[in-house]
């Protein structure tokens, strides 16, 4: 039934989109979209905090793909997404949204991509950054990775920097997308009976005096304090730069 529902959804909302995209340049559909399709997933987010404005780089714990349509839909945000995406219906979806792409694996070419970004948080809309770099189970943060946080200091806009704390409560754990199969993780959430309240903590800005690395280390220590969750620099999974 859900499967039945995005596909009557995209079919619904995509016209419009394209026609919109086609004669005023921009559209409102993507957010709309994501909203709806993480409404009928299960997700019932709620906001917490100070409205989130333009020129505002959101940094978030990443713990499953639904984060995508969760933190979209409630912030019309434009997300940074690594270049390989897998197919290529979900990267036309990405594109529609004006997804940032990064080639996570490039160090020499982190100034161009920072520099990507920057451009992104001159728009009006919010540029939304998981520094984790790929989901995680769910019970502890991953390191957090400083590189494209230097974003905020390219840009032409005084950008501000605020954590998001994605908070799926007791439910993390089974939403968390780790050493599970695409396919067998898209499966099993979308066949997760009722409904699924997530939380999503816009923290206080941070200041903007430190370094990349304090302000990496800064949102980190704000999302841990938040959820509950291990605040170390070093991670039992990964390792950070």
């Amino acid at each position: 039934m859900r499967i039945a529902g995005l596909a009557g959804l995209f079919l619904l909302l995509c016209p419009l989109h394209l026609v919109s995209k086609t004669l005023l340049g921009r559209s409102p559909w993507p957010s709309r979209f994501l909203a709806s399709a993480g409404w009928i997933i299960g997700a019932r987010a709620r906001l917490v905090g100070e409205p989130v404005r333009g020129h505002t780089l959101l940094i978030a714990n990443h713990v499953s793909w639904l984060d995508i349509l969760v933190v979209g839909g409630a912030t019309g945000c434009v997300f940074v997404s690594k270049d390989t995406l897998g197919h290529n219906f979900i990267h036309w979806l990405a594109d529609q949204n004006a997804t940032v792409y990064v080639k996570r694996a490039d160090r020499k070419g982190a100034k161009d991509q920072a520099t990507a970004i920057a451009k992104a948080l001159e728009s009006n809309r919010p540029v939304a950054l998981f520094p984790e770099g790929t989901t995680g189970p769910g019970t502890h943060l991953l390191p957090f990775r400083s590189t494209l946080l230097e974003a905020a200091n390219y840009a032409a806009k005084d950008v501000t920097i605020r954590p998001l704390a994605v908070d799926y409560g007791p439910a993390a754990k089974q939403i968390g997308w780790w050493q599970e199969p695409g396919t067998v993780n898209v499966l099993r959430l979308l066949g997760r009976r009722g409904a699924l309240p997530v939380t999503l903590h816009l923290l206080a800005p941070l200041d903007r005096s430190g370094d990349r690395k304090q302000l990496t280390a800064q949102s980190r220590a704000a999302i841990a304090e938040t959820l509950g969750l291990t605040s170390a620099g070093q991670s039992p999974i990964g390792e950070g730069t």
